[in-house]
């Protein structure tokens, strides 16, 4: 199978017909999880994942006293892949995690310091993204899942020390929408979207969050060492891909 794919790209074709440059149909469904404060459903292709976004009070950071904290997690169940184990997370959903919360938060997504609440306690912010179905692609996808979970995240209303969950006092402050898209080289040809069986093949990827101002915010690369020139392309395709992805959120 692999040859063949390797066959049909120095070719000039896909497994699937797309284009080099085409991504699989997108699916954004945001508020798909009751209990969570903000939450979405992403597909691209037969790529499924879900992100749900729970807030809870807490202490800053100490080199960040005025500011919430965000943290973002990964799962990657057995059900989702073959390629998938029990127990914690492995270096695959790690990875995927802080290159999302990597591109979130450098491209200051969330203005933290309107999560203070007041002095020594914090709204902090956790975003945890499961994957469902993996047939590809999953950067770029929990990425989009992420991004719309927070924009209709909502802050639960404070009694004392009491977090009613079912009262909300605002929306979450997200100012930036920043979006990853990951470039793929085989051979001499760029192709965007990888399916499963595409991603088998691949020579390197460069993986770029990229936000609403055509900023990068956060690179993240695999594979083999790629020339200069390449990565050029790489990052105006990049650009101009995360315009049509944004528009999907």
């Amino acid at each position: 199978m692999e040859e063949y794919i390797l066959r049909l790209i120095d070719e000039g074709r896909r497994v699937d017909n797309r284009d080099f440059l085409e991504y699989r149909k997108i699916e954004v469904v945001p508020n798909v999880i009751k209990r969570a404060e903000g939450s979405a459903s992403v597909k691209i292709g037969n790529t499924h994942l879900i992100a749900g976004v729970k807030m809870e009070i807490g202490k800053p950071f100490p080199d960040s006293p005025e500011e919430g904290i965000l943290v973002v997690n990964a799962e990657f169940p057995p059900l989702a892949s073959p390629e998938f184990e029990l127990g914690p997370p492995g270096e695959d959903a790690i990875e995927l995690a802080r290159v999302v919360d990597r591109a979130i938060r450098s491209a200051e997504t969330i203005e933290l310091k309107k999560l203070k609440i007041e002095e020594e306690k914090v709204w902090c912010v956790f975003v945890d993204i499961h994957v469902i179905n993996d047939d590809g692609n999953l950067l770029d996808a929990a990425s989009l899942a992420a991004i719309s979970a927070l924009l209709n995240t909502q802050i639960p209303k404070i009694e004392g020390e009491k977090i009613i969950r079912e009262e909300f006092t605002g929306k979450l402050p997200v100012v930036n929408k920043p979006v990853i898209v990951s470039v793929c080289r085989v051979g001499n040809k760029l192709i965007l979207d990888p399916n499963a069986e595409e991603e088998k093949i691949l020579d390197s990827k460069l993986s770029f969050g990229i936000d609403e101002n055509g900023k990068i915010c956060a690179i993240q690369k695999q594979g083999k060492p790629i020339k200069f020139d390449n990565i050029e392309k790489m990052l105006d395709i990049a650009i101009e891909k995360s315009k049509e992805l944004r528009k999907c959120l």
